[in-house]
């Protein structure tokens, strides 16, 4: 059997002072994703690929990984996220939420650094570079907010919590004495003279400063604009023992400047605020998968946002395709075909019959991944469609014959079967692709059941006509009928 539980996502932290940008209630103890389940159906469905190639090595891989597995039961949870998507639709906003991105991902490098250097004055200026990166992340997206077309609830609430946030005491608080560590710094000027084995510093009292005069002397010698040979080497927060006794001496030489350092880091040492800290965690869901479509989005597919529902059976789907393939696909240049489908009133079952290599199991994945990533809230492959949101998803995909087994293919099969019915409810979806190729044509005449009809209703164990319940898993080989 192929399976997954009803999961709903990651828990948000936490903390109730910040509305979470992926649930709009805090999501039930039931909603913690399907981290004990069987997710052979991803592998199935190639979600597996998608949900990898998503999260990539992104910091948050594992909250993205663990989202994109929780499918979501209730029409609002899932427009609530669908919302999200919308909003970042829009280039301003989706540059400013990036940027902010970008810098909170510096400020977590920063603090992740701290705890490998040895030395305090090191320490204590990477803190106090965190923290002024930190400001001005917050300050610039709230300001870009205050003044954006935003009407996602989510993001509507993130824009009130860091409306509030900036203007309060402990935030203005915080810019303001970083503010003034950074400029007391900056006015520090002082000497190094290294006679062999020897360093002396001291306060710089008017010494030259021939940088300057340098530039001017060969400047005389260009010719138009000179190309920049200049290396630039990434910032390290290593410090050798030479470079931490000259800062030592430097602290003695400005005692107040760096007494007032050591009280800022100890009055600010945890200065990120956990809502701000989880907004940032969040918004890298809705960055990743926007990173993944967006090459697809640019070749002229369409993705759009599905009407849900947890009731109505009635599905289609316009212009849709498998989204990991068509990833593939796009990357060399090579035309993606889209299908459409529908099932209305009654109906409730696809069969897809055709030659090798027309399509089926690629239509039949794409049927699967759209209602999973409709599930999670995502965009999805299409023009237009309305979906329905399984309580489960199933799937039955051709395997290869464990030889190592002792049992055959079809009783295998027969046994994945099974299991999936006994698992599966009225709101559950079950993808069948190439089940009993093992089988010859009197296999199937004698093994067949008649299907007396399809009906909605609790869960029965199946029974074959006139003989006892099958087997529990791991019977042996199922009698051959007369």
């Amino acid at each position: 059997m192929t399976g997954d539980s009803q999961a709903g996502g990651p828990a948000p932290g936490g903390q109730d002072l910040f509305p979470s940008l992926l649930f709009e209630e805090p999501p039930s103890p039931r909603a913690g994703g399907d981290q004990d389940e069987n997710r052979s159906y991803a592998r199935d469905l190639n979600l597996d690929q998608i949900v990898a190639a998503v999260a990539g090595d992104r910091e948050e891989r594992d909250l993205i990984t663990t989202v994109l597995y929780g499918r979501l039961h209730d029409a609002g949870a899932v427009r609530y996220r669908q919302e999200v998507f919308r909003d970042l639709e829009d280039p301003a906003l989706l540059d400013a939420i990036q940027q902010f991105s970008g810098l909170m991902g510096e400020v977590r490098a920063h603090q992740r650094q701290l705890n490998q250097m040895q030395y305090r004055h090191q320490r204590e200026g990477w803190l106090l570079d965190a923290a002024a990166i930190y400001c001005d992340a917050v300050a610039s997206l709230a300001g870009h907010l205050a003044s954006a077309p935003v009407s996602s609830r989510a993001l509507l609430a993130f824009r009130d919590y860091l409306a509030a946030y900036v203007t309060s005491a402990a935030f203005t608080t915080l810019a303001s004495d970083t503010r003034s560590r950074k400029d007391a710094l900056a006015r520090i000027r002082y000497c190094t003279r290294i006679n062999g084995g020897r360093v002396e510093v001291s306060r710089r009292t008017g010494e030259a400063d021939y940088s300057a005069a340098v530039l001017d002397t060969f400047d005389r010698f260009k010719q138009g604009t000179a190309k920049d040979y200049l290396i630039r080497y990434r910032v390290r927060p290593g410090m050798n023992h030479i470079a931490a006794q000259i800062a030592e001496l430097v602290a003695r030489l400005f005692p107040e400047q760096f007494t007032a350092l050591e009280e800022y880091c100890r009055q600010h040492g945890a200065f990120v605020d956990e809502g701000i800290r989880q907004a940032g965690q969040e918004l890298q869901f809705y960055l990743a998968f926007g990173d993944y479509i967006r090459p697809v989005r640019a070749a002229g597919l369409s993705f759009c946002y599905p009407e849900v529902s947890a009731s109505s059976k009635d599905v289609r789907a316009a212009g849709t395709f498998d989204l990991a393939l068509a990833h593939k696909l796009v990357s060399l240049r090579t035309p993606v075909v889209t299908n459409d489908f529908h099932l209305d009133g009654a109906e409730r079952i696809f069969v897809v019959t055709g030659p090798n290599q027309g399509g089926k199991t690629t239509f039949a994945r794409t049927f699967g991944q759209l209602h999973h990533l409709a599930a999670v809230g995502c965009p999805v492959p299409g023009s237009a469609a309305r979906l329905f949101l399984p309580d489960r998803l199933f799937t039955h995909f051709e395997r290869e014959e464990d030889l190592a087994a002792m049992s055959g293919k079809l009783e295998d099969d027969l046994i994945r079967i099974r299991e999936i019915l006994r698992a599966a409810t009225p709101a559950s979806i079950v993808i069948l692709n190439e089940i009993f190729t093992s089988t010859t044509a009197g296999d199937g005449r004698r093994r067949q059941v008649p299907v007396r009809g399809v009906r909605e209703g609790p869960a029965r164990q199946p029974r074959r006509p006139g003989r006892d319940p099958l087997p529990p898993a791991g019977a042996g080989r199922l009698p051959r009928p007369p």
